[in-house]
């Protein structure tokens, strides 16, 4: 049976391939997105690809993801360092989740070290650019077989 993932992007995402290339690369997002849907369709995984620059919009997806999605990608970009709610909305549902990150949030500024999500997530990927979705869409499915 095919499991059904949630990919949420945040704030500023949207400007892949446009903002810091040097940071976030030239790939779009519509790209990561085609990506996603193509790798999820070859290991049985139906993707649902969304992105927000609002955290309540993010918060919402979050909530009604329940019942609805087997498990949750999140990069929360911004929202990762400052978000008490994201993380609430991800503790209530109680769906396996992925944290992702398109840079090592370990190796930037001193604030994007901390990650509030992570207390949420069943794992962390950050540092390896796109690939990282695919690295995330992997896991999720190795968690969701067990």
């Amino acid at each position: 049976m095919t499991k059904k993932i949630l990919i949420i992007n945040g704030p500023n995402l949207n400007l892949l391939g446009e903002r810091e290339e040097s940071k976030y690369g030239k790939t779009s997002l519509d790209e990561v997105k085609k990506n996603c849907e193509h790798h999820g369709k070859s290991i049985d995984l139906e993707i649902k690809f969304e992105q927000s620059n609002i955290e309540g919009e993010i918060v919402t997806m979050i909530q009604k993801a329940k019942d609805v999605y087997d498990g949750i990608i999140i990069n929360a970009a911004g929202y990762t360092h400052t978000s008490v709610s994201i993380l609430d909305a991800l503790l209530a549902i109680k769906i396996p989740t992925i944290e992702v990150h398109i840079t090592n949030i370990y190796n930037r500024e001193e604030f994007r070290k901390k990650s509030l999500i992570s207390k949420a997530a069943n794992g962390i990927i950050c540092g390896f650019g796109i690939n990282g979705y695919i690295m995330a869409l992997d896991s999720i499915k190795k968690i969701l077989s067990k």
